[in-house]
């Protein structure tokens, strides 16, 4: 399996403008610039995409780890912070930091820490990081109310 993105970039770094759009068309000439990657104007930047792909992946990893030990979570939310650092060689991501919250009813606590761990480590956009990573992770344990 193959996924397709495609970045345009037109003029200088501080002035240009950039779109980017996916293969499927969820993303079709986003715009994205200097002022949206680096003064918060409204638009996309890389960092964001990242941090969208590190969360959806997580969830996806976490429910996958979740179902191993018979278990399935009502929700997962995960949020994910992507921190982008100037270094000596120029700007690098260095961080991505997953806090999800699970609600399991009656979820059993170590369980779902061991899951959230072993998803932690082998979600793919996990894998492809060469950064810090590092999760907080919730179980919102729910009891069963009976009748």
């Amino acid at each position: 399996m193959a996924r397709k993105a495609t970045a345009v970039w037109n003029g200088s770094l501080k002035d240009g403008k950039g779109s980017i759009s996916t293969e499927s068309g969820v993303l079709s000439k986003s715009p994205y610039s200097f002022k949206t990657r680096f003064e918060n104007e409204r638009g996309t930047n890389p960092e964001e995409l990242i941090a969208a792909a590190h969360a959806g992946c997580f969830s996806m990893a976490l429910s996958a780890e979740l179902g191993k030990a018979g278990i399935t979570a009502e929700a997962i939310e995960t949020i994910a912070s992507v921190t982008l650092e100037k270094q000596d060689a120029g700007f690098a991501i260095t961080k991505s930091h997953l806090d999800v919250t699970a609600r399991i009813p009656n979820g059993d606590k170590a369980a779902f820490e061991k899951a959230a761990e072993a998803a932690k480590a082998g979600c793919p956009v996990s894998k492809l990081l060469k950064a810090e990573i590092t999760m907080t992770a919730k179980l919102e344990n729910q009891r069963a109310t009976g009748a």
